[in-house]
């Protein structure tokens, strides 16, 4: 089988999904890395440090002799395992280090030395990188938006799903984007963040066309930061409001924060672990939002949910959660939104349920 050659096609890397094996060191694997991308480093963070002293001190040549002493016997061994199981299960799979030099390169050599022939990325993370930053940027200037708002708890992200171009911004950035919007695992970073954005951009430029939709959010989602770019367009784009009565918005707040939430907790901690954590999860959000609430009011809000839990902990019913929940939606949420929504008003294209919002999307789109 004649090996295949090594890659500059970063489009296609991207929209293929093709798997990528990083060998660069775990802490640059932690500061950002792709979607598509598995960390099985050439060295650890204390070897990559070391290495680097010498380089720094002593020039390559130095640099180089004292990786291979480091990286010998049964460690390489061990890596070259590693690399051969990635490559058995991603045949059509490329490997890339920072820049697609020395660290790729040795992979590429000690791979074949076992008998297999795997590509790299030219350039490696730098260039893959570059690319995605140029593209999110020629993206954000060109395409056309939609923009999908609504109170707390229309259910906008369901609707998103269900709109002809998606981007879902709060999956990306792994946030509900309120205060009681943190999920069980953590956020991305930033450089993650961006990267997972420019990804799906050129998805849905390229895969599906005609305007995007995106979420209504504000400039942070969690602690991740969308390009102020994006944020300008996003600010000039017509508006799709979502409308639905609060006995709905009630449960889908319910079954999001109260339902969903118990039940990563109890997947991630176990049952007793999970609930406490859970109870927690809840409890805090509301605490956060303290000032802004007034004492008095939070004070309110907090007895109504301990009630709810509590409740909730002795009979698994969770229809307590609904007083607290409308309270906060009709005192806090709403007067919040009406207010932003009142300044884009003359943005607005369309108002309604879900059917109709969505049935406008695609009678809107490009035969």
């Amino acid at each position: 089988m004649p090996s295949r050659p090594d890659t500059d096609h970063y489009l296609n890397l991207f929209l293929d999904d093709v798997p990528l094996m990083d060998v660069r060191a775990p802490v640059e694997f932690a500061k950002g890395s792709f979607p598509n991308a598995v960390n099985a480093p050439l060295m650890n963070d204390e070897e990559r440090h070391r290495v680097g002293i010498c380089y720094k001190e002593k020039g390559q040549d130095k640099a180089i002799e004292l990786g291979h002493q480091l990286v010998s016997g049964d460690i390489k061994a061990q890596r070259i395992e590693a690399w051969k199981r990635f490559v058995a299960q991603n045949p059509d799979g490329y490997l890339f280090c920072f820049r697609g030099g020395l660290r790729s390169r040795l992979t590429q050599q000690w791979i074949r030395d076992s008998g297999l022939d795997y590509p790299l990325v030219k350039g490696g993370y730098k260039a893959l990188r570059r690319f995605l930053i140029d593209q999110l940027e020629s993206l954000i200037a060109d395409s056309e938006f939609r923009i999908l708002s609504g109170r707390t708890g229309t259910g906008k992200t369901r609707v998103l799903a269900r709109l002809p171009n998606p981007v879902d911004l709060e999956n990306l950035a792994n946030h509900r984007g309120s205060t009681f919007g943190r999920q069980v695992t953590p956020q991305p970073t930033q450089i993650d963040f961006e990267n997972r954005l420019a990804v799906a951009m050129l998805k849905a430029h390229h895969r599906v066309g005609g305007p995007i939709y995106l979420e209504d959010e504000s400039r942070l989602i969690g602690r991740c930061v969308l390009p102020d770019s994006l944020r300008a367009r996003m600010a000039e784009a017509p508006l799709l409001v979502l409308e639905r009565p609060m006995s709905e918005r009630v449960a889908v707040i319910r079954e999001d924060y109260v339902d969903d939430m118990l039940a990563a907790y109890v997947e991630r901690d176990g049952a007793d672990a999970g609930w406490l954590n859970f109870r927690d999860y809840l409890l805090a959000a509301l605490d956060r939002i303290k000032r802004r609430l007034g004492g008095e009011r939070h004070q309110q809000l907090r007895a109504q949910m301990e009630a709810a839990l509590d409740q909730q902990a002795s009979s698994g019913d969770t229809r307590g959660h609904d007083a607290w929940i409308e309270a906060l939606l009709t005192d806090y949420y709403d007067p919040m939104y009406d207010y932003q929504l009142s300044q884009k008003a003359g943005r607005v294209i369309v108002r309604g349920g879900p059917d109709e919002l969505i049935g406008r999307a695609g009678a809107s789109q490009p035969a």
